[in-house]
């Protein structure tokens, strides 16, 4: 039998996402998901480490057939969280959900050396690179010798035997062949795939994107939204609670960032505009908050099979600062929409118009999303 460790407990800080990384979008499914359908057709078993508190969105992800545990606070704590559920196997394979775009070929190239006799086997790709050492006053000390370098990659093989001996003691490692190596294990390379990149920023991202192939289609879309103040008005603007600011008028709570959002996500797709979606005619959206439109907005962009790749706002008026709050409210309007790049902006319009007169605010969205 062969399993799979899925390596899922990321917290996707360096990645700027207040949701786990494997949790975030890429095409028309999350990281983790990728990385499970990679090994899904390879192995007998699944098991994918997941964070803390996240232990059943991800079992509604990954479906029945996939063993869901709860990660550790290192990478190699949770490989050995995940060896505590599999029993019985030849070889496992441990890959993590942040090489989501590694092909069902490469497990398989894993395998087959495995197979062939090898007890610890990891793809890798050359380094084309110039390498020189650095000294801390940042001069170049010596060159390095590239020819014998590898970037070591996932999904890595072991024989269970192997795999479970190395993580019987407290050592922790970057990679499962670290730890192989140091125990005296000889470590076979197999040709590693360039677009099994570990994504682990924004831009990562971005490159994982151009691998996704002519199946994939982007669309962009824009959206605007004004509202002038009113007086007795909470303000409510990019998620969140301005509680010393007057508010705008409006059917919902006025938040014109997420209303020009949602105008852009819904331009994108063709599925209508904020009024035909949440407009007075739907009695049930008066007052509601520009977080809930968000979130049911990636719903029905979700449902139709769109994926957010980014979304940008520019809030325009005299009030509120938005600097001191920009983290706060980039994190909030993230989350609403899945864990989706988002990048909030300000300006003013020089005292002309409604929001430079101070009379009201304003906001325009763009939005670039993905069909597959």
């Amino acid at each position: 039998m062969i399993a799979a460790i899925v390596a899922a407990a990321g917290s996707g800080e360096r990645f700027g996402a207040d949701i786990p990384k494997a949790l975030i979008q890429l095409g028309d499914r999350t990281l983790l998901e990728h990385a499970v359908s990679s090994v899904s057709g390879v192995v007998d078993q699944i098991v994918v480490t997941a964070p803390s508190g996240y232990e059943d969105r991800i079992r509604t992800l990954v479906g029945d057939d996939v063993v869901v545990v709860t990660g550790g606070a290192t990478r190699s704590d949770s490989v050995r969280a995940g060896l505590a559920a599999i029993s019985g196997a030849d070889f496992v394979l441990v890959h993590d959900a942040a090489r989501a775009l590694a092909t069902r070929e490469l497990a398989t190239s894993v395998v087959a050396a495995l197979r062939g006799g090898d007890v610890a086997v990891v793809p890798a790709l050359p380094v084309v690179d110039t390498l020189q050492n650095v000294d801390a006053a940042g001069y170049v000390l010596t060159a390095v010798d590239r020819t014998p370098l590898r970037r070591i990659q996932t999904p890595q093989g072991f024989s269970y035997s192997v795999l479970k001996a190395i993580h019987e003691s407290a050592t922790d490692a970057t990679d499962d062949s670290t730890l192989a190596l140091n125990a005296g294990h000889k470590v076979r390379i197999v040709a590693g795939e360039e677009r099994a990149l570990k994504i682990t920023t924004p831009s990562d991202l971005a490159t994982a994107l151009t691998f996704l192939g002519s199946a994939t289609t982007f669309s962009t879309g824009v959206g605007v939204d004004a509202h002038a103040f009113g007086e007795g008005r909470q303000l409510w603007l990019a998620g969140l609670h301005w509680p010393d600011e007057v508010g705008v008028e409006g059917h919902s709570d006025g938040d014109v960032a997420s209303h020009a959002i949602c105008d852009a996500l819904f331009a994108a797709t063709g599925l209508g505009d904020l009024g035909s979606n949440f407009g007075t005619s739907r009695p049930e959206y008066a007052g509601a908050s520009g977080v809930t439109l968000l979130k049911e907005t990636y719903v029905l962009i979700s449902n139709a099979g769109y994926s957010i790749s980014h979304v940008s706002v520019q809030i325009i008026g005299n009030r509120p600062r938005i600097g001191a709050r920009r983290a706060e409210a980039i994190a909030t309007i993230s989350q609403a929409l899945g864990g989706a790049e988002v990048a909030i902006l300000a300006t003013t319009t020089d005292g002309m118009g409604l929001t430079g007169e101070g009379r009201g605010i304003a906001a325009i969205a763009s939005a670039l999303v993905i069909k597959r």
